[in-house]
């Protein structure tokens, strides 16, 4: 799979389970301190992250989506191994009640 700097909360859904089904981690990480309500998110701390498995996804969230996308370089610099990709919209277009179904 080839991965854009960017994903949807939609396409962050769908490719999280899909991707997790193929034994693939995805993680949404909080870069902001704010934990999105009813969402698995994971707190920035580079550290912990390397420990990750190799060719985990980091989808990266901020407050609206623009720092953790011009951040994005930065991100994929400190983490060779993995996918790094910013949430568009962020933490203020997250949909708390927002769910995927199977096609």
């Amino acid at each position: 799979m080839e991965f854009p700097n960017e994903w949807t909360q939609k396409e962050f859904l769908q490719n999280k389970k899909k991707l997790e089904a193929e034994g693939v981690k995805v993680l949404l990480i909080d870069t902001i301190l704010a934990p999105i309500d009813n969402a698995d998110t994971v707190l920035y701390n580079p550290f912990e992250l390397r420990n990750e498995p190799q060719g985990s996804v980091f989808v990266f969230y901020c407050d609206s989506g623009k720092a953790t996308l011009n951040r994005l370089k930065e991100f994929k610099e400190k983490f060779p191994k993995h996918h790094c990709i910013s949430l568009k919209g962020g933490r203020g277009y997250w949909r708390e009640n927002m769910m995927v179904f199977d096609e």
